[in-house]
């Protein structure tokens, strides 16, 4: 089993490059099951999600050819006679199910566990299937696997999701694309790692155009071109290391990132009395100062995105005053709130609803990693406690931040990794 070890209360100093964004590319990742010709990927990152969504690929009959950041797909002969993704690829992996799509739309029919990931709720598939069906596909579930199957498809087809849902609107996307048919969807998610799809697929030569804010349609095409694509900065891991900087009171530069993606992020530091300044297009500078207290809910982009919450929990441990974050995106997503109370927080939870007392200062911990961001909520708290903090259970953090550990140390952060 892995841990992290901090020796923290040291500031950071320095600058961090943003790597490419692992949500996104577990989107285009899956679409390339759509592709004969070649797909080219740029600005990979190589963490442990993106390790097992390339297994799933080859499981499922691509090659897969991965050079630093680069990685490079094409067909290999069992491409076509496996429709399966199995449990043993899945379980780990909530991105898992967006195979479902791309595989309905280029063999008509599918066999997908139902997915793993992350213990932050349920996160129930009903959404992805109902839009299948709507679009013809017969689905059943069978001993914890999806079971579907295109029979006739309807010529005409305006759907409205009930509830914005980003792994719902990929997944509808995907199962679009190869159909000849106009297909019009409305309510969808417009998350930026959406959009970076969207991008990705016009490229490809599938016809997308928004009809307004959250209504786009698409008019699919029997073959994609081939393709030569680099993956947007990853918003959340930059969001999280300007947090870093900020619960740490050091000046931190970070690079490499789309501001346009975190000004959400940007506008709560600076009601936290976080400075960013603009360096150019693609740097920021945080400038830290007097932590204050900031209540605000989850919602669907472009509001507070429910992946910066547990970071932003940490940092209002720090503020004077007390905060409230109501969590409105996920249920069972303030399992980090127990972990951070070790350490001397004061968190109260009601419902969907944590208050955050801020403290003078935490106190070192031995604690225990259960989801991704809650994991890294837990660094950040470490960084900015003096004494030894141990996070165990790590494989949560490796699945999407990736060399967290080395970034920090550059940063001069006393930090490290051991196998026990």
């Amino acid at each position: 089993m892995k841990k992290i070890i901090i020796y923290g209360g040291k500031k950071l100093h320095g600058s961090i490059s943003i790597s490419g964004s692992k949500n996104s590319s577990l989107a285009i990742l899956a679409s390339s099951m759509l592709f004969e010709k070649k797909v080219v990927l740029k600005n990979i990152p190589i963490v442990e999600d993106i390790k097992t969504m390339i297994k799933l690929l080859i499981y499922l009959g691509k090659n897969i050819k991965v050079k630093k950041k680069t990685i490079e797909i094409t067909n290999s002969k069992k491409f076509g006679k496996s429709f399966i993704a199995p449990y043993e690829l899945v379980k780990t992996m909530r991105a898992g199910i967006l195979v479902l799509g791309p595989l309905i739309s280029k063999f008509k029919k599918a066999k997908v566990s139902l997915p793993g990931g992350c213990a932050i709720g349920a996160r129930p598939i009903d959404l992805h299937l109902k839009f299948l069906k709507s679009i013809g596909v017969r689905n059943y579930i069978d001993k914890g696997y999806v079971i579907s199957k295109l029979n006739n498809i309807k010529k005409k087809n305006i759907y409205r999701f009930k509830k914005i849902s980003v792994g719902a609107t990929i997944n509808s996307i995907l199962a679009s694309c190869l159909i000849p048919n106009k297909i019009i969807l409305n309510n969808i998610a417009t998350e930026p790692e959406i959009i970076d799809l969207i991008k990705f697929l016009k490229k490809a030569g599938i016809k997308i155009k928004f009809l307004s804010n959250r209504k786009i349609e698409i008019l699919g095409k029997k073959y994609l071109n081939q393709i030569s694509y680099e993956i947007m900065p990853d918003r959340i891991e930059a969001g999280t290391y300007m947090i870093a900087s900020a619960i740490t009171n050091s000046k931190l530069t970070i690079k490499k990132l789309n501001i346009n993606h975190v000004q959400n992020t940007i506008n709560y530091l600076s009601k936290a009395n976080i400075k960013v300044k603009k360096i150019d297009k693609n740097s920021v500078q945080i400038l830290p100062g007097k932590i204050k207290s900031v209540s605000f809910k989850t919602s669907p982009y472009p509001g507070f995105a429910s992946d910066m919450q547990a970071q932003f929990m940490s940092l209002m441990n720090f503020a004077n005053g007390t905060s409230k974050i109501k969590e409105e995106i996920f249920e069972n997503r303030f399992l980090h709130v127990s972990e951070l109370n070790r350490m001397g927080a004061d968190i109260s939870i009601m419902k969907n609803v944590a208050t955050i007392k801020g403290v003078e200062k935490l106190r070192a911990a031995e604690v225990m990693a259960t989801d991704l961001r809650a994991s890294v909520s837990l660094v950040l708290a470490g960084l900015a406690t003096k004494g030894k903090t141990v996070i165990n259970r790590i494989y949560h953090l490796e699945r999407g931040y990736e060399d967290l550990v080395y970034k920090l140390k550059n940063c001069g952060a006393k930090i490290k990794k051991i196998n026990v």
